[in-house]
């Protein structure tokens, strides 16, 4: 059988990988997909219903303008889907007074103008009864923040790409490539070859598996995502309780209102700081697991302290610096990689597919500023 060549080929097509390849495809380009698993799937980072997006960012304002494109990109591929992606609900990044996740928020909403108020724990019980948080807790309310249905947007993005031509794979494994004679890429997977000028990995916790030397840089962790059946579900719809990023005395949790299946919905970063790999990683669920929970739901949320609902893994992808890797390898121009979003990348999906498009087809990105995730300001880490 002939080998069949392409101006591109994604390897992973999750949430990074679905957005590139329907960038690459929408401006003309011949891209294939390739996913070692089903489209969508469980085994990564991105199922579980849903993920939050915040304008408001604490991690560093200069995320902010990447966010507000990504809100752009995600509201157009709602349209192009012809269904609701979006969910508008508020989000609140609450914290100490002088803690990182307030006064962060804070600073990136007054360096780039977001709409936004400030709440002291009892205005925000009285605005939204579910929460009651710590006295002296302050929290950033953004009325533009909510929550995106994760597994949906990949199927949107991957429907939108195959309508622009793209050719997608799933249940094919990428074994190894290597460069040619003439200088194009050899792909060899589990169920033939494949050539390209460009590859773009956006492979998620199995990037250090493909690349030795991101082993260090890019490292897959074990996530837990909890659904509590809240004793009072009025105070945990849409409408009246916004997603929230919330660090406390027990550690630093994110939450949703109850959407998708019963149950409103939490996660603790860094869940039980278990380093893994995707292929030896612990995907059953106990009781520690739902404790861990448990413990700021009781006391932070006690009207949604009801009968566990769900427990779910999934994984986070985490940089030294919790800040994410997009670029070209040193020695490898034509590869292009995507990894260590660190447990709060899903939100920037649809920019960074445009962005790994920018790259794959130019080099460079122009119209976004991505200085910040360079594979340069690890050199020297081993």
């Amino acid at each position: 059988m002939p080998v069949k060549s392409y101006d591109a080929i994604v390897v992973g097509v999750g949430a990074m990988g679905s957005a590139a390849l329907y960038h690459l495809a929408r401006r003309g380009l011949s891209v294939l997909g390739l996913e070692q698993f089903d489209i969508p799937n469980d085994q990564g980072s991105s199922h579980g219903i849903n993920r939050i997006f915040r304008l408001a960012y604490y991690e560093a304002p200069d995320y902010v303008p990447l966010m507000l494109r990504a809100r752009d990109l995600w509201l157009d591929l709602e349209a192009r889907a012809g269904e609701k992606l979006v969910h508008v609900t508020g989000s609140i990044d609450a914290g100490p007074a002088n803690g990182d996740v307030f006064t962060g928020s804070l600073e990136s909403c007054v360096i780039h103008r977001l709409e936004h108020e400030v709440l002291d724990s009892a205005t925000l019980a009285a605005r939204f009864p579910g929460y009651r948080l710590p006295e002296g807790t302050m929290g950033v309310l953004q009325p533009g923040g909510g929550f995106l249905l994760s597994e949906r947007c990949i199927v949107a993005h991957v429907l939108a790409a195959l309508a622009h031509g793209a050719e997608v794979h799933a249940r094919e494994t990428v074994r190894e490539w290597q460069v040619t004679a003439e200088g194009t890429i050899r792909v060899e997977t589990n169920r033939g070859t494949h050539e390209t000028s460009r590859v773009v990995v956006t492979a998620g916790a199995w990037a250090g598996g493909l690349f030795p030397d991101l082993a260090h840089l890019a490292v897959p962790e074990r996530q837990v995502l909890g659904w509590f059946q809240p004793s009072s579900p009025e105070l945990f719809t849409p409408d009246r309780f916004p997603v929230f990023n919330l660090a406390v005395a027990e550690g630093r949790y994110y939450g949703f209102p109850v959407f998708g299946i019963p149950g409103f919905k939490i996660g603790r970063y860094h869940h039980l700081e278990e380093a893994t790999s995707p292929e030896v990683m612990n995907r059953a669920v106990d009781e520690r697991d739902e404790h861990i929970l448990r413990a700021a739901v009781s006391r932070y949320f006690p009207d949604a302290n009801g009968p566990i609902m769900t427990l779910k893994t999934c994984l986070f992808t985490n940089s030294p610096d919790e800040h994410f890797i997009v670029d070209t390898l040193p020695d490898q121009p034509e590869v292009i990689v995507a990894a260590g979003f660190s447990g709060h990348g899903f939100k920037f999906a649809s920019v960074i597919g445009e962005v790994l498009a920018d790259l794959a087809q130019d080099g460079q990105t122009t119209g976004h500023d991505i200085s910040m995730f360079a594979l340069d300001r690890f050199r020297g880490e081993s």
